[in-house]
């Protein structure tokens, strides 16, 4: 899959989850700071993405996933 493939689905996944337009999301896109998202919307939102990625994604690794772009990245380098 492609970075670009992944990037929409995450976006498609932030817009359903956060309610907000697509067109207000980039990779520069703060899941706390710019989505006021909290503990508990971001461990929902990481189970989304195990799940739409078909990925295992450790609490500790997932702590570190803090914008749209290192959520690409991390499933870029942990494609299947």
């Amino acid at each position: 899959m492609s970075e670009q493939e992944i990037y929409d689905k995450i976006v498609a996944l932030i817009v359903d989850k956060f309610e907000v337009e697509a067109d207000s999301i980039s990779k520069e896109t703060s899941f706390t700071d710019d989505l006021d998202a909290d503990s508990i919307d971001l461990v929902e939102f990481v189970l989304e993405l195990e799940e739409e990625f078909d990925a295992e994604i450790p609490d500790e690794d997932a702590e570190k996933i803090t914008t749209v772009g290192e959520a690409v990245d991390y499933i870029k380098n942990n494609q299947k």
